[in-house]
């Protein structure tokens, strides 16, 4: 086997996840198969409100005490003993907010003094200040968080997204994963029992390596690649019509076209040096602390205008049992201005109107003080915050209220409901959206969730 056709298949299995992609564009793979491209455009179930999700993932589970839940109530019981639940469980000195917040926009919303250029959008966020979930163990909420289930392997949402929809643009993953190191490995943006076209592509960002493993081919040029690829292919087209049915051989078929596009339209996506200084300094490139997350959302932008359908980011450091005050400082301004940036560009490209914008972590922080010195907090996933922004839904909006003791007591929106919000602005009906494994219907939703109406414009 040559070197070329070994890296075909070891892109497809390892660098690229076996079968990863659809490849040829619709009318291509129509003709060679008799059936449509997996991640070709399909139509939503009804008049989408957006095109696609840009996911801003925490990792560790940042404290909105901190961040974008201002609660007077920790004000006034500061300091006093109480109990969850009213009983035992997390049960201590409830601990005020560290930071100032401040009304901010015309809505006046609060959000913390962390943000100082996030604020200015406020009145674009809608604070989701009655989150919850069912668990606060790290890893199990963050799959959770991404494939609405902690007991079995189930596909991540972006997957799911796919499935419905398919993709604009057929060189490129139409799910791609910049976190750079997710808790649950694959799991978080893996396909399970749906067909591997649908699961997400992990890109690398670090300077000095190639964005996917095996990406450039040094030995061959494009030209005999081509002509390598198609003699591969028209025996895969053979096989496929002895067969006739072949998910398998399809996927092959598929993910070989992909590999051999990609080796263009994801270097070029990737390439921020043509971006002008101004957008370079705008979202923080040059400068240590936003270097990192600034090239993410730059890369989100990017890849939104070129129709990339689900782009997930990520940031870990969040669990903050210590050192409360520094690590959120930190965590907030490796985050603001780039995030801001991300925003002030999809509204200027005119990108923001037909985009999800959705920030989070797996779960949150508790009110009560983590020890005695006053510095940290606890895992809380009875009432935390996330947010969104973008199309269809209402800008300058908090939505839910914790009450002292964390809990959720206002606009409660659990994780299905998030996912099963998100479906429905992307024109998808959580309900319908399904897939027929091992002798039932599964959804990204399980049996759960319901569309919070009062968060949608």
């Amino acid at each position: 086997m040559s070197w070329s056709r070994r890296n075909f298949l070891k892109n497809t299995a390892c660098g690229f996840g076996y079968t990863a992609f659809a490849g040829l564009a619709a009318e291509e793979l129509a003709r060679a198969t008799g059936a449509e491209a997996p991640l070709a455009p399909r139509r939503p179930h009804f008049a989408p409100k957006v095109k696609r999700v840009i996911f801003l993932f925490m990792q560790g589970a940042p404290s909105q005490h901190e961040t974008f839940d201002y609660n007077p109530e920790l004000e006034q019981a500061a300091g006093q003993t109480a109990a969850a639940d009213g009983g035992s469980k997390q049960a201590g000195k409830i601990l005020p907010s560290v930071y100032k917040f401040n009304k901010c926009g015309e809505s006046g919303i609060e959000i913390s003094e962390t943000f100082p250029h996030l604020s200015k959008h406020a009145d674009s966020l809608c604070l989701l200040n009655g989150m919850a979930t069912d668990t606060p163990a790290h890893p199990q909420a963050s799959i959770f968080t991404h494939c609405g289930n902690i007991t079995f392997v189930r596909p991540s949402m972006g997957a799911w997204a796919l499935y419905g929809l398919g993709t604009e643009n057929q060189d490129l993953p139409g799910f791609v994963t910049m976190n750079p190191a997710p808790v649950g490995g694959a799991l978080s943006y893996g396909a399970a029992f749906l067909p591997a076209s649908f699961q997400g592509t992990r890109i690398n960002i670090a300077k000095g390596q190639d964005p996917i493993d095996n990406i450039r081919n040094a030995r061959l040029s494009q030209g005999a690649q081509r002509a390598e690829l198609d003699f591969v292919q028209q025996m895969n087209r053979e096989m496929l019509e002895r067969s006739r049915v072949d998910n398998e051989v399809e996927g092959v078929i598929q993910s070989y076209e992909l590999a051999f596009r990609m080796q263009t339209s994801v270097p070029a996506v990737m390439d921020v040096s043509k971006e002008p200084e101004s957008v370079r300094a705008m979202y923080g490139l040059d400068r240590k602390e936003t270097q990192d997350f600034g090239t993410q959302c730059l890369l989100a932008r990017r890849m939104a205008e070129a129709g990339v359908r689900f782009i997930e980011l990520g940031m870990q450091g969040w669990d903050q049992h210590t050192q409360l005050r520094a690590k959120i400082a930190s965590n907030c301004a490796a985050i603001d201005q780039p995030i801001a940036a991300l925003l002030t560009d999809l509204k200027q490209r005119g990108l923001f109107e037909d985009t999800l914008i959705v920030w989070g972590g797996e779960f949150g922080r508790s009110t009560f003080q983590q020890n005695n010195s006053g510095d940290g907090r606890r895992h809380n996933n009875r009432g935390y915050s996330m947010w969104m922004a973008g199309g269809g839904v209402k800008g300058g909006l908090r939505h839910g209220r914790c009450d002292a003791t964390g809990q959720a007591v206002e606009g409660k929106v659990h994780l299905h409901d998030l996912h099963a919000t998100m479906l429905h602005l992307l024109g998808l009906d959580h309900k319908r959206l399904t897939y027929r494994y091992s002798g039932r219907d599964f959804r990204l939703t399980d049996v759960h969730g319901r569309v919070v109406e009062e968060i949608l414009s």
